[in-house]
């Protein structure tokens, strides 16, 4: 069963991680995009979707541990 303090580290551990992978991919492609690298903008554009991506990826992963609901629920 999935406990409030799973909760709370699923939200901790999402917005640290996420935080940092997408910040880096943010400012490495924009660094790369102010130096006139085009290749920039494949870092630069799904930098926030990634970070959200990880959040989900890990509340998938911790509803799995749920149990089932039935019809008496």
């Amino acid at each position: 069963m999935v406990t409030r303090e799973d909760i709370i580290w699923l939200g901790l551990v999402a917005g640290v991680t996420g935080g940092l992978t997408g910040g880096m991919a943010l400012g490495i492609g924009l660094n790369l995009v102010v130096q006139g690298v085009h290749a920039g903008w494949l870092l630069l554009l799904p930098g926030a979707p990634l970070s959200g991506l990880i959040g989900w990826l890990m509340a998938r992963r911790l509803a799995e541990r749920l149990p089932p609901e039935g019809p008496g629920r």
